[in-house]
């Protein structure tokens, strides 16, 4: 039986070694090092064409914009453009980036809460297709830099309508908590200050987002409603005919497909670690549910030739990444009774299957701990400390062998929250993970599921060089798209004082 975390065409087992498209994994280390971040380029368009499929169960317009936030490799971004997408930034750096790439200022689109007045010049001027302006002042100043350039700039407004969803809390983006947007009643009344035929503010949409990582659909549609509600709204009022609608990204990654740890980790974590979601289905409904709302408000006209706007990161870079890590050190430790038991029951829970044997089983009691010490820490992967993000992880050249044998896993930074479980014990990450029996120094791990905000995010915390990256691509050509960091590197932009 094949393990339930593989993937056919992309993650399969081959004589006990794991394949990334067909590649071994053990190849890839010795010749790139680890940690080596591993991206694929088929499975990167296989998740973009499904998003652009999209189009084909609604009636209107679509624009799929990839979240550059998730990762903006230059490569990973010119195989998204090539499959089809255009592209959302947060920043000049990423307009950037995006403008490089190849990306045309029509596929463009600028969101973030702080941008600087450079920063809106570089988008004023490039002429891209809307800036998402999160505040009034943020479009009095998009007003004034646009009066200086001389050109009219495409604005839509980003609402906070208390949407709810069932994400963590940090990765909430449509309550009255978070940083994002404006009240409904603000961008009514810009647009009722901010006419139609304005010199140089053309307001031609409405924007929100809900958050990251969402379980369940019915948010979209309640947020598919609230824009559509915000449109009809501000016709009535003003007499603005919008361009488009913006309803965000923050589809799901299945991150549990192998649930074998599932059992330690709290309910509402397994939850949204499991989140299982069809993109064309929830859009589908919540498209559903705004033609029904327009039609019984006689105002179908509106939405007519409007054009919808998404912005999916983690749906389709999430998948399409591996870290490959080697375990440099392995040590044993009493286990602390008190908080964790010496018996641990292994597999799902007390009494039913355990996912690799199809046997009922409960490990042997035992008085101490497996550690295993890697090369990756959370100066690679910031999510498993900022958000306790599960990454499942296997053993890469024992991958058909049972993992039943539970570790204590850890990275190599000088900082004791550098681990792979939850140290506060609440039970958002497992305690142990699951692995071969006998795993030694040097054997290569695979972590997966991580190619969203880890490159994004990585950091040279202990003067450790930032990984290097390479993308299998469409024909299995193995390509070195990011370079491991050299010491020298680790001096970049700094300046040694000088007596």
């Amino acid at each position: 039986m094949k393990p339930a975390w593989t993937m056919t065409d992309f993650l399969e087992v081959k004589e006990n070694v794991l394949r990334i498209d067909q590649i071994s994994a053990a190849e890839l280390a010795r010749n790139h090092q680890t940690p080596l971040f591993v991206f694929s380029e088929n499975r990167i368009r296989s998740n973009i064409t499904r998003l652009v499929n999209i189009a084909t169960v609604i009636d209107c317009k679509l624009k799929v914009c990839y979240a550059a936030k998730a990762n903006s490799n230059l490569a990973i971004l010119k195989v998204i453009q090539d499959a089809g997408s255009d592209i959302e930034v947060n920043s000049g750096g990423e307009l950037y980036i995006a403008l490089k790439v190849g990306f045309r200022p029509d596929q463009i689109i600028f969101n973030g809460t702080s941008k600087t007045e450079n920063e809106l010049a570089e988008a004023i001027d490039a002429g891209i297709y809307a800036i998402q302006a999160d505040s009034v002042f943020e479009l009095e100043l998009i007003e004034k830099i646009a009066g200086k350039l001389e050109k009219r700039a495409n604005v839509s407004l980003r609402l906070v309508p208390e949407i709810e969803s069932d994400t963590l809390h940090g990765l909430q983006t449509a309550l009255l908590t978070s940083k994002f947007g404006m009240m409904p009643a603000e961008a009514l009344d810009a647009f009722r200050r901010w006419r139609p035929d304005d010199r140089l503010l053309n307001l031609c949409g409405i924007h929100l987002h809900i958050g990251s990582q969402n379980p369940k659909p019915e948010p979209y549609e309640r947020a598919f409603v609230a824009l559509f509600e915000n449109l009809l709204r501000i016709h009535q009022v003003t007499g603005h005919q919008l361009r488009h609608l913006n309803i965000g990204g923050g589809f799901p990654v299945n991150y549990l497909r192998d649930d074998s740890n599932s059992s330690e980790i709290a309910d509402e974590q397994r939850a949204l670690f499991s989140a299982n979601l069809d993109p064309a289905e929830i859009i589908r409904n919540a498209w559903q549910a705004v033609k029904k709302s327009a039609a019984t408000t006689d105002s179908l006209d509106l939405i007519k030739d409007i054009e919808l706007l998404i912005e999916p990161g983690r749906s389709v870079i999430g998948d399409a990444g591996i870290c490959l890590t080697t375990v440099r050190n392995k040590k044993t430790r009493p286990i602390d009774q008190n908080s964790r038991g010496i018996e641990r029951v292994r597999g799902q829970t007390a009494g039913r299957v355990g996912p690799e044997t199809g046997k009922t089983h409960r490990s042997s009691a035992r008085d101490k701990d497996t550690w295993l010490l890697t090369d990756a820490g959370f100066n690679s992967l910031l999510s498993m400390e900022t958000y306790k993000w599960y990454y499942h992880l296997v053993a890469a050249e024992r991958a058909d062998e049972p993992h039943q044998t539970p570790y204590k896993v850890a990275g190599p930074l000088c900082d004791g929250g550098d681990v792979y479980f939850d140290i506060e014990g609440k039970k958002r990450l497992p305690d142990y993970r699951d692995l071969p029996e006998n795993i030694e120094v040097n054997d290569l791990l695979a972590i997966l599921n991580c190619g969203a905000y880890s490159l994004s995010q990585m950091f040279p915390y202990n003067g450790r060089q930032l990984p290097a990256a390479v993308l299998i691509d469409k024909k299995k050509a193995v390509k070195l798209i990011r370079t491991r960091q050299t010491y020298e590197d680790l001096l970049s932009n700094q300046i040694f004082p000088i007596d």
